[in-house]
This record gives structure tokens, sequence and C-alpha cells, in this order.
């Protein structure tokens, strides 16, 4: 008997089905922006990162970036619960999560050996490769069981363990959304209450705490099963209006830690109070702003907006659907344009040089990706 009974019917119309809309292409917008945001900010004293939010607010492209695969993740899954049922939901969060930890280890391996190459003694200390070139063996060993992790590649560990997962978090999703989404809750503020992570080495730090950030993932997930719900209270006007404004002062104290005539705008009590943000943890501060900023988006880009057809849009739009090769290669281009930095020249020219040369690699790179995959569809269909 097919497993997909076992659901009640009135289940089956809160799945997100896109047949007669076609697919929405602001998730794939959404999701390329932020991998090239992510590039931008990862490499250091890089002037391309004043073209992303990290410097005008209290969150930066990881919230967008996780809210989103929890999207995709309820569209994809649903979509395979539909046509499967569970035994297929179950093979292909298995298989996801398999090419993420399998895209974690070469990239660890990629990164390890570029490091080498530059032979650059700053570039491995500062990403964590060190201790992989000094004790090969047992950093491996620790890399296998995602205890380590080199900078920037933190979050496909997390992604290995969310999509592992989602199984059983989509069986919850479908019947109990608001409880789940209320557990999720629950544990995001015992993490803050007491501390909890999951065990790291060599010194115990994640970059991305699974069970903070998962509460973002979760989120994505639940807007998509049971979104019709709060709809009409993130788009009324006075949730707008709330937004706004805390978008304002956000983007003024943020400033304030760059800009020194803009300090004295901030009470020194507050200043103490918010900085510095727990990124690790996912500070409820950046939460609230990504929330800020997700209500204003939904206002500004609604689902057919004319400026998705424009070149920068598709280009972003083809990185977001390719986006564990594409995040890999930003990950990589990071690690080589730091190098470029210190052994060339940290100019301003050549800042730029790199951040457009990599965000253009990341645009080709995607490009092809996308023609390869196509074709072979094409011909399947002749």
């Amino acid at each position: 008997m097919h497993d997909r009974i076992t659901i009640p019917k009135f289940v089956v119309g809160e799945l997100p089905e896109l047949k007669g809309e076609g697919r929405d292409l602001r998730i794939d917008a959404c999701r390329g922006i932020a991998l090239w945001f992510i590039f931008l900010d990862h490499v250091p004293d890089n002037v391309g990162a004043w073209l992303t939010l990290r410097n005008y607010g209290f969150s930066d492209a990881a919230e967008m970036f996780m809210f989103v695969s929890g999207v995709t993740c309820a569209l994809a899954y649903g979509r395979a619960w539909r046509c499967e049922g569970w035994t297929g939901v179950i093979s292909r969060t298995l298989r996801r999560s398999w090419d993420i930890y399998v895209a974690f280890l070469l990239l660890t391996l990629a990164c390890v050996i570029l490091v080498h190459l530059a032979g650059t003694g700053r570039l491995a200390d500062e990403s964590n490769t060190r201790i992989l070139l000094d004790h090969p063996g047992a950093t491996l060993a620790r890399a296998a069981i995602l205890q380590y992790r080199p900078v920037n590649t933190d979050v496909l560990a997390v992604f290995v363990l969310l999509h592992l997962l989602f199984a059983p978090l989509l069986w919850l999703l479908l019947r109990a959304p608001n409880a789940t989404l209320a557990a999720s809750l629950a544990l995001y503020l015992l993490v803050h209450a007491f501390g909890w992570t999951f065990p790291a080495w060599p010194n115990g730090h994640w970059a991305f705490n699974p069970l903070a950030w998962q509460l973002l993932f979760v989120l994505g997930a639940w807007w998509m099963i049971e979104g019709k719900s709060p709809r009409s209270w993130v788009t009324s006007r006075t949730t707008l209006m709330l937004a706004v404004l805390y978008l304002l002062l956000t983007l003024v104290i943020a400033l304030s830690w760059r800009i020194r005539p803009l300090e004295a705008l901030i009470p020194e009590a507050l200043a103490k109070l918010i900085y510095p943000l727990d990124k690790s943890n996912l500070d409820p501060l950046r939460l609230l702003h990504f929330l800020a900023l997700a209500v204003l988006a939904s206002w500004l880009v609604p689902r057919k907006w004319r400026g998705l057809a424009t070149p920068v849009m598709r280009d972003a739009i083809l990185c977001g659907q390719n986006s564990l090769p594409i995040y890999c290669l930003g990950v990589l281009l990071t690690f080589a344009s730091y190098a470029a930095l210190l052994s060339i020249s940290d100019g301003l020219a050549m800042q730029v040089a790199l951040s457009l040369t990599g965000i253009a690699a990341m645009i080709g790179t995607a490009t092809l990706l996308s023609s390869i995959s196509i074709k072979p569809r094409q011909r399947s269909q002749q």
C-alpha cells in the first residue's frame, strides 16, 4: 500500500504546488544574490563588501541563504512526497545529504591544496587549514564526522544535518505546522539560555551552530506549508511600518560601527548592549533584522516583478539554481582572492578586480552547468 495514504486528505492541499503559476524565480534570485554577497563578504578587507547587506544592518546574506534553503526544501521534497510518497522523500533527502557531505569533504581537500600552493602562512592560519597541513590524518578523521571545518565551509556541514533530518521534519510540518515551528523556536531559545551546541574540533566552535540556525531553515519550510494564514499580517501596513523603522534604526547603528562621526548618535549603554552580535548562535537582533528585511522584500518584489527579467537578475537566478557547486566555487575564490591580496597587492584596484572576477566566474560556471543540464533533457525529448 502506498505510504502517502497515511496522510489526512486535507494536508494535500497545504503542500505548495507551483505547476499552475510556474517556478517562483524570486527564490532562485535571492539564493543567487546571497551567494554573491557571501563571496564578497568572505574576502577580508574587501571593498566589495560595501555592496552587501553586512554593513547596513545586523544580519547578512547567511540568514537569507538559510531561510531560502528551507523554502526550496519544502518545495522540492513536498513535490517528491506528492509523486513518490515518503519512500521518495527519504531517499531524496538521504541522497542530497550525501551529495552535500561529499562536496564538503572535497572542498576541504581543495582548500588545503590551494593554501599549500599559495605558500602563505597567514592564509593557512586565518583559514583554519594550518592544523590540516600539520596533522592531516587526525584532522581529516575529524572532518569526516563534521567536527573539523575550514573557514567558510561550516554552512555545508549544517546543511548535511538539516537535509538528513528533513523527512521527519516534513512529516511534523504536515501534521502540526505551528507546533513544529514552536518546538524549533523553543530549541533556539534553549540554545541561548544554556549554550547548547554540537561538538567541534579543535576549538569547540561552530561558526553556524546547527541547533540555533535550524530556526531559519524550519521557518522557511513552515512558510511554504503554512504561509497562507500569516500572510495577512506580514503584508499589513502596520507590520511594514514597524519593519522599516527597525531597519532604519539598525542602519544607523551598523554604520556607527564603521563611521566615527555617527558614534555620537548611539548611546554608549545601547552600543555595549548590542555589540558584538552573536552570529554563531543567530543573535535575536540578527533574526529580527532578517525578518524585517523579508517583510520589506515582500512589498517591494512581487512574484511577477519585471526586474527578474534583467540580465543581472537572470545571472543571479542561474547561480541560485546551481547553489551547491557555486557555493563551493565561491569558497575557493575567496581563498584565491585573499592569497592574491596578501602576495600581490591589497590596493583598491586589486580588490575591485578580484570582486568582479569572482562574480563573473560564478556566473560563467552557473551558465555552463545550466547548459549542460538542459542539453540531456532536450535530447531525451527528441
